[in-house]
């Protein structure tokens, strides 16, 4: 009996915590960092401006970025706004819608003043108002079938609407194409004309000053015109 309650104490003391090495250990490493702390202050007084520097590099690089996001969005939202239409869109419109279409196509380009006035008694002009530069000018709206063309007749009457209203540019914008004799009238009488495909082009985003810069092209050469036929009719 009694050598097992050696044993037991014996037990107990082999499974005793040595807290006081511990205690030891730990004021000996606490005196030793106290020591060298004068050569460590440097180095952790830079890694903290590091880290410090980092966390806002962080921030601005995601706050950066969020702003993007939100701006593309904002541009994605305006695009629709500003009548951003297929042709097959554009095809299925009224004339009053197609007029109206062309008039915020206008605004998103930077004309000013710019109105609609197709209707009764509008003396062939759909919709009015001033270029980015300045000049005023007066736009003729034709929503044809792709398979039509605008004779020379209705670019007479424009012609005759620039002068009644003293305008310094005149436009015909149509969904179909012109006849050859209308584009020769045209170039002749100082017209610009704007074909389907450059009503593609300007939903897809081109400005009307561009679009009126390359007018006097025409509707492309005999091949370009041969594909219109069979897409058209």
């Amino acid at each position: 009996m009694t050598a097992r309650r050696g044993w037991r104490a014996a037990a107990r003391k082999r499974h005793r915590t040595p807290w006081k090495p511990v205690a030891v250990c730990a004021a000996v490493l606490i005196l030793q960092l106290l020591m060298i702390w004068t050569d460590l202050r440097p180095y952790a007084t830079g890694a903290l401006v590091l880290g410090v520097l980092g966390a806002v590099l962080w921030w601005l690089w995601r706050t950066d970025r969020m702003v993007r996001d939100r701006d593309r969005a904002w541009r994605e939202k305006e695009e629709v706004r500003a009548g951003r239409r297929t042709l097959a869109d554009a095809d299925a419109m009224t004339g009053t819608q197609f007029e109206e279409l062309v008039a915020g196509l206008c605004r998103r380009d930077g004309c000013t003043d710019v109105r609609r006035v197709g209707g009764a008694g509008d003396n062939g002009v759909d919709v009015a108002g001033r270029l980015p530069d300045g000049r005023s000018m007066i736009i003729q709206c034709k929503r044809y079938a792709p398979h039509r063309a605008v004779a020379s007749r209705d670019l007479r009457d424009l012609l005759g609407s620039r002068v009644h209203f003293g305008a310094d540019v005149a436009i015909c914008v149509t969904t179909a194409r012109f006849s050859g004799p209308a584009l020769t009238f045209a170039a002749g009488n100082g017209i610009a004309t704007v074909h389907r495909d450059h009503v593609g082009l300007w939903n897809s985003g081109a400005a009307l000053p561009s679009l009126l810069g390359i007018s006097d092209a025409g509707q492309g050469d005999h091949r370009h015109r041969v594909r219109w036929k069979k897409t058209y009719g």
